[in-house]
């Protein structure tokens, strides 16, 4: 008699420990979506509770705040720290922004003195590129590296959801880029954003390091957690 793997030891992300930074934004989202593919979830917002992590989640929210509560809760340079050293990472929308060796416009304090970001993506992005709040919106996305995911009818699109969220600038050599938003078409537009004459970067990959300038966590869209965690375990 062979024995059959439990439900929970079946899921993707059965045996790992993954990190949720808790310190603003919706943390709460990302940990559930985590817990979802079977890793444990854990709240970071202590430098020991980063300790015997397999990967870790920046969530959205402000990229501002998370900087300055990161700073103060003496996180920032662990955290720079295990980015370089090859902890895997990935950060939606304002942890895109986190993840960026370049902010094209940074938020400045009261001193006039640019925020902060951990780092370890090769690329440049835009704060709010897509609008205010009011100019959120939703879309469905082409996104690479999703094969897991092929039915019969292929891969499905990643229906994305951007509130005041960034797209990406400038890409470095090694950065490959997931999905765009394509100019809107006036006719077929599956976005009220105009976007005249060129494409939007919204999700890269380095190595070790995944973001999207959306919020995967908040529409049960799950297959980009999945993505991580296979990254993790160097299935992807």
């Amino acid at each position: 008699m062979t024995n059959s793997l439990s439900a929970a030891s079946a899921r993707p992300g059965s045996g790992l420990r993954i990190g949720v930074l808790a310190l603003q934004g919706d943390f709460r989202e990302h940990l559930r979506a985590m817990e979802a593919t079977g890793a444990e979830g854990v709240g970071v917002r202590r430098t020991e509770e980063l300790d015997g992590l397999d990967g870790l989640v920046i969530p959205g929210g402000e990229s501002t705040a998370i900087d300055k509560l990161a700073r103060a809760f003496g996180l920032a340079e662990p955290l720079k720290e295990r980015i370089a050293g090859g902890l895997p990472v990935y950060g939606s929308c304002a942890g895109m922004i986190l993840l960026a060796d370049e902010i094209a416009d940074p938020a400045k304090d009261l001193a006039g003195a640019p925020q902060q970001t951990f780092g370890g993506l090769d690329i440049t992005v835009r704060r709010n590129a897509f609008g205010r709040q009011r100019e959120s919106f939703e879309t469905d996305l082409d996104f690479k590296g999703l094969d897991f995911s092929t039915t019969e009818a292929g891969v499905a699109p990643v229906h994305a959801v951007f509130i005041r969220g960034p797209w990406v600038e400038r890409v470095g050599p090694d950065v490959e880029i997931l999905a765009q938003v394509e100019p809107a078409d006036p006719e077929h537009a599956s976005h009220a954003v105009q976007l005249p004459g060129t494409a939007r970067i919204v999700a890269v990959r380095s190595g070790h390091l995944l973001a999207t300038s959306f919020h995967p966590e908040v529409t049960g869209e799950k297959r980009v957690h999945e993505l991580f965690i296979r990254m993790i375990r160097g299935e992807a």
